[in-house]
């Protein structure tokens, strides 16, 4: 029962630093990413990181945010695997990217609120990807700098398409 209303108040913090600064809502969820996709959104991603030499893990999520599929480049740092799933979770679980958590925390005040929620990984990173205006999964990226990531990610999102 604790769970039930810990996981209902934290739903109720999270949405509302953000619901201010939403301007439409969010895409709904569809069917769940299928392989095909999966592994045009990782060739692409990991395309995107070979380019640059940047040493990443990337995680791709289905709509209930199971992993689909997952690479760790060479050399990147052990840490970045969860942080990875982490942010591909979060983009689909919220629908948004994550940077938008990142955002309402740098604002503070009530957005400071967003890291009582468990499990959340609010740093730039997480993309949501969309196929025919449904959120089909998500794809998360860590190794480098979060606006680095997310370039990765947002190359991986774009071709699941």
């Amino acid at each position: 029962m604790n769970r039930l209303i810990v996981a209902a108040a934290a739903a109720a913090l999270l949405v509302s630093p953000l619901a201010a600064s939403a301007q439409a809502p969010p895409p709904a969820y569809g069917m769940g990413i299928s392989m095909e996709a999966a592994k045009k959104a990782m060739a692409a991603a990991e395309a995107e990181a070979k380019k640059n030499n940047w040493p990443v893990a990337i995680a791709i999520v289905d709509s209930s945010s199971k992993l689909a599929a997952f690479s760790k480049m060479d050399n990147t740092q052990h840490g970045s695997i969860e942080i990875a799933i982490g942010k591909a979770t979060t983009a689909n679980n919220l629908r948004r990217p994550t940077k938008a958590l990142q955002d309402g925390i740098a604002q503070g005040g009530a957005g400071l609120r967003l890291l009582a929620v468990p499990g959340l990984m609010p740093l730039e990173g997480g993309v949501p990807i969309v196929v025919d205006g449904k959120i089909v999964g998500a794809i998360g990226v860590s190794g480098v700098t979060s606006e680095q990531d997310a370039q990765v990610a947002m190359a991986g999102a774009a071709a699941a398409k």
